[in-house]
């Protein structure tokens, strides 16, 4: 029965990707149909990321209440009506109102489903999950292409990806017996204890350490992703093409490397992808920033940081229950999802405000400082968690 779960996890982990990159496949027609600026894109993104920062602060307390496999339902049910609500939106007002279902349903399907995995499968799983994310990520592109190539119109993009979500909607809500073990969010007897509030979570040793590294880590490859090609074309003077074809690279090397490190993250443990990944990220940064002629060294530095990104974001959720306890993983999830998105949401627009008004060339230092302010957190958890269990031990 858990394969079978496992097998609809996977194929929601699509689904959660899907939503993903369609407002910057279809943007460039939707603004003008709708009669706004360009730079609207970025106030209906931010009223997304601020729901889904709320539901996933609020969604312990969720989770606690209907059980993980009831919220996934509903927030994919919401997803699938806001998707649904765009395609039907005649004006960026109505957009705006249907964003709000949009962010709230994927900030409490992405707690919920990452702290399921983290409790119950192996280390593997989860890499692989993620792999699945970006495949959903790399789907709906060409779901909207198709549509506006096709004459349907970006409505038509929309619409179809919102009937797929439908589809696992009901699927969800038919898996609900299998999801059954576990009673609620954490299962057993946790599950009737009171949620944690974010500053009794704040409190907890190390949490405020990895939130800092979450936030760094989500802030680099939001940075990295976005101005890799304005980098390149800009700073490097690469042509514009051969840019965007070696950031597209950024992502597929995260994809690919969620994959490769599925086989390996049982036997390698969390603690060491992590530092695995973010040495590998150094080196990345190091190759983009060496001041060379020739651009090779740049371009493939760039798809070294995709490699290097791959098993952070994974393991640094699978390792929450062990590092702080069942009981506590779902409130520690959620708030690692709020600072996630804080940072994916803030840190990008404001290494763009340092390229207009200092230098574009200051991008791989930008990156270094967030791998660097990365590193130094997750080894400062690293001892915390140590000190923790030795004491625990010891007290045994």
């Amino acid at each position: 029965m858990y394969s079978l779960l496992l097998a609809i996890i996977y194929i929601s982990f699509i689904s959660l990707g899907l939503p993903d990159s369609l407002l910057g496949s279809a943007w460039p027609i939707m603004y003008g149909e709708l009669g706004v600026p360009m730079s609207y894109a970025g106030i209906l993104t931010m009223l997304i990321a601020g729901c889904t920062i709320i539901s996933s602060l609020l969604s312990d307390r969720m989770t606690r209440r209907l059980g993980a496999g009831l919220v996934t339902a509903i927030s994919v049910m919401m997803t699938a009506a806001a998707l649904f609500g765009f395609s039907i939106s005649k004006s960026f007002i109505m957009l705006c109102i249907w964003g709000i279902p949009y962010g709230l349903g994927a900030g409490a399907v992405d707690a919920a489903l990452n702290n399921y995995v983290a409790l119950h499968y192996a280390s593997r799983h989860m890499s692989w999950l993620h792999c699945f994310w970006g495949v959903g990520v790399s789907i709906s592109p060409y779901i909207m292409g198709y549509s506006l190539t096709g004459g349907y119109g970006w409505n038509n993009g929309y619409r179809i990806v919102s009937i797929l979500q439908v589809i696992l909607t009901a699927v969800l809500f038919a898996s609900l017996p299998l999801w059954k073990k576990r009673n609620n969010g954490n299962g057993g007897s946790e599950a009737h204890e009171k949620a944690l509030s974010l500053p009794e979570a704040l409190k907890i040793k190390g949490v405020k350490a990895v939130l800092i590294a979450f936030f760094c880590y989500c802030s680099l490859e939001g940075t990295a992703g976005l101005w890799a090609s304005s980098y390149l074309v800009e700073f490097r003077g690469v042509d514009a093409e051969t840019a965007a074809n070696f950031a597209s690279l950024f992502f597929l090397g995260i994809t690919f490397g969620r994959f490769i490190s599925g086989f390996v993250a049982d036997r390698a443990g969390d603690k060491r992808l992590i530092r695995n990944g973010i040495a590998i990220i150094l080196v990345g940064i190091i190759l983009v920033g060496l001041p060379l002629k020739t651009n090779i060294a740049a371009l493939t530095g760039l798809v070294i940081i995709g490699l290097g990104c791959a098993p952070i974001y994974p393991s640094v959720i699978h390792a929450t229950p062990s590092n702080f306890g069942e009981d506590k993983s779902q409130a520690i999830i959620g708030i690692q999802m709020a600072s996630a998105y804080t940072g994916s949401t803030f840190m990008p627009p404001l290494f763009g405000w340092i390229a207009d008004n200092i230098n574009m060339g200051l991008y791989p230092v930008y990156l270094l400082l967030l791998a660097l302010f990365m590193l130094m957190m997750t080894e400062v958890l690293n001892k915390v968690i140590s000190r923790s269990k030795s004491t625990v031990k010891a007290a045994d």
